[in-house]
């Protein structure tokens, strides 16, 4: 099911938000938010400064955390305001921000890449509850997807340049060891791009050229996909009262398809698992 009328260059980073019943993400290329109510299905935007590839909710504040080309921004929408939180460290010019995700703990772990998609000067972040950022690794030409397991144990991210997406074990301290090779997308896949856990361990995983989502099994095998009528298909997340509603995310710039960019709604048969919140309890 195609959501609304409006079509996003690139659009990204799909919240759940329970508190405002809606649904956020964003649309990189246009520079915009968008938030989708589900109780009546009407979509707001709002207009950004800088490309922005995500934004995860606060716990210990209103509004979000987003991530944008320039750094860590604290965003608030009532009223609508955008303030510098954090710089991040070894940030070249001419790199952005492009998924993120909070962990049980209140971290946010956020991935860079060059505005060009074309060499390996992004990393992957760590950002503490106290607004302190660490890199926690790299190179990355195209960092992507960061998901952690419903147990807390593991971190999964992405560099769809690669084609690659690894697993590292997280500890309760906030550091990441025992990076493996998790996933490895043949080339009639596409290449892997967003990704989110549901409650049964499934993780889920967005194909970029590849007009799908599937489900993989902890042992890295697709158990289900799910056809999409669009080919760059970019992240999800699950939504609604039960978090058994799927919303999908896709990209429009550079390709000439009717559904191309359209927020999708599929059944994925599976409840999701709410998303974390950055800041201290």
């Amino acid at each position: 099911m195609i959501r609304r009328d409006r079509r996003d260059r690139l659009g990204e980073g799909p919240l759940w938000h329970a508190a405002d019943g809606a649904l956020y993400w964003v649309d990189i290329l246009d520079r915009r938010l968008n938030r989708l109510a589900l109780a009546d299905d009407s979509v707001d935007d709002w207009e950004l400064p800088e490309m922005t590839g995500w934004v995860v909710a606060r716990r210990d504040a209103p509004g979000f955390l987003a991530g944008a080309e320039s750094g860590v921004k604290a965003l608030t929408l009532e009223p609508f305001a955008i303030e510098p939180f954090a710089d991040l460290p070894d940030h070249p010019p001419g790199n952005r921000m492009n998924d993120a995700k909070a962990d049980a703990r209140g971290r946010v772990w956020a991935g860079t890449m060059p505005i060009t998609a074309d060499r390996p000067t992004g990393a992957f972040y760590r950002v503490d509850t106290d607004g302190a950022v660490s890199v926690a690794d790299r190179p990355y030409t195209i960092a992507n997807g960061p998901a952690i397991s419903p147990d807390g144990r593991w971190l999964f991210h992405t560099d769809t340049r690669r084609r690659e997406t690894y697993r590292f074990r997280l500890h309760e301290d906030g550091t990441l060891d025992d990076k493996r090779l998790w996933l490895r997308f043949e080339e009639a896949w596409g290449t892997p791009d967003g990704m989110t856990f549901d409650a049964e361990g499934g993780l889920w995983i967005a194909h970029w050229g590849g007009s799908r989502v599937s489900r993989f099994d902890p042992d890295a095998r697709i158990e289900r996909d799910i056809r999409l009528p669009a080919s760059q298909i970019t992240s999800m997340a699950f939504a609604g009262e039960r978090l058994d509603r799927m919303f999908v995310t896709s990209a429009g710039d550079g390709v000439d398809e009717p559904h191309g960019g359209a927020l999708f709604e599929v059944d994925p048969g599976v409840q999701g698992v709410e998303p974390h919140k950055f800041g201290k309890e």
